[in-house]
């Protein structure tokens, strides 16, 4: 939903009703993850995709169904085994999409949740999907941590507005949807009818707002610049952090969401002293300078919860980083934590073509990839783990 968040809020705030298809569950090889979401306008507009458009002539059709007959739908698609062009997806894939009227009267806290996403908020949005009860389906409940607001209920650790049907399931909802939204991921639960833990019927989709992962880049380069860049287009909350006041300027890293002027191994210390680094942060040094990447570095390798740590420079620079870096105390546990140098060896020369290959190795540690050319390799194209195949 987040892709289509500003159209879907606009057409809601103007008063409109809006059909609106969620992928839910995949399987195989779909092209498009689980929140991924397309909306049909009040004026027959599409915005957004579910398949890349495998499926989409089929599923705008639905979405003038369900807002016609104000009844959500949980369809799914896959190939046919009589007309693998008719409905499905081409590439083998099977999706769940979970079709449903969107305006002030079905979801009258989106408002609310769209404000906490742009304030960089965490919150999940939890929808019933599948329910014995056709009346259920559609439900919401929405899931923010901390303290409580007015008009919030407060279950555990959570705060919750809306409800799945019943206390007990909004009790078990709301502790799992809080699980999910501090891993940053989306996930379709099953449940009883009644929330129950091990029960089947009711199945809830729990979609995960949690704030940007965040890229620090250490040193203001020209190639920080096109760093900043990739990571911005890659969805990351990009700050670049320099000492030397004269290059770590707003101007010329016009991509980065911030420009801090202060020694990089200080503002690290005080951003993991505040919470703001979690596991899904990546730190990229590129300062080649050992009197500002080897204090960052010792910092950064000891903490075992960043996603990625990687630093700019030859062999030999990286041979003497090393040497370094073992003299500031550092084993070699916390080395095996160290890309360098950086990236993925792709032959790159430019620093955009070099902040290609950096993106690249960060993209293929978080999901298990290889690095090598598909053409030459064989088995599934996606590696990640995915649910039981129905």
């Amino acid at each position: 939903m987040r892709d289509v968040l500003p159209q879907l809020l606009a057409w809601w705030e103007a008063g409109h009703e809006v059909g609106m298809g969620t992928v839910v569950a995949t399987w195989r090889s779909a092209p498009r993850p689980a929140g991924a979401a397309m909306l049909v306008g009040p004026g027959g507009e599409a915005v957004g995709s579910v398949s890349g458009g495998c499926v989409e002539g089929a599923l705008y059709e639905l979405c003038e169904q369900v807002v016609g007959s104000g009844r959500p739908v949980l369809q799914r698609y896959g190939v046919s085994d009589d007309d693998a062009y008719a409905v499905g997806l081409t590439c083998g894939g099977i999706l769940d999409v979970f079709v449903e009227p969107v305006s002030q009267r079905t979801f009258p806290e989106l408002g609310q949740v769209a404000e906490d996403i742009a304030e960089h908020r965490p919150v999940a949005v939890a929808t019933v999907v599948e329910h014995p009860d056709p009346l259920l389906l559609g439900r919401r409940l929405v899931v923010r941590p901390g303290e409580a607001r007015p008009g919030d209920a407060r279950t555990g650790e959570t705060r919750h507005t809306g409800s799945v049907g019943s206390p007990r399931a909004d009790g078990a909802v709301a502790a799992d949807a809080l699980g999910l939204l501090a891993a940053g991921r989306s996930d379709t639960l099953t449940y009883g009818p009644d929330g129950q833990r091990r029960g089947e019927g009711m199945r809830v989709f729990v979609a995960s707002f949690a704030p940007r992962p965040r890229m620090l880049v250490f040193g203001a380069i020209d190639f920080a610049a096109a760093v900043a860049r990739v990571g911005a287009f890659l969805g990351y909350r990009v700050t670049v952090c320099d000492a030397r006041p004269v290059f770590a300027t707003a101007s010329r890293f016009p991509d980065a969401d911030e420009v801090v002027v202060r020694w990089p191994h200080d503002y690290l210390d005080d951003e993991v002293t505040a919470g703001r680094v979690d596991e899904r942060t990546v730190v990229c040094v590129l300062t080649h300078d050992p009197k500002f990447d080897v204090p960052v570095l010792v910092r950064a390798l000891r903490l075992d919860r960043l996603a990625y740590v990687g630093a700019m420079g030859s062999r030999r620079t990286h041979a003497d980083r090393l040497v370094r870096l073992r003299e500031a105390g550092l084993g070699d546990d916390e080395l095996a934590r160290l890309s360098s140098p950086i990236g993925l060896d792709l032959g790159a020369r430019t620093p955009e073509e070099t902040a290609i290959s950096i993106a690249a190795e960060i993209i293929a540690l978080r999901w298990g990839g290889r690095g090598e050319r598909l053409s030459g390799a064989t088995g599934p194209i996606h590696v990640d783990r995915p649910p039981e195949l129905p």
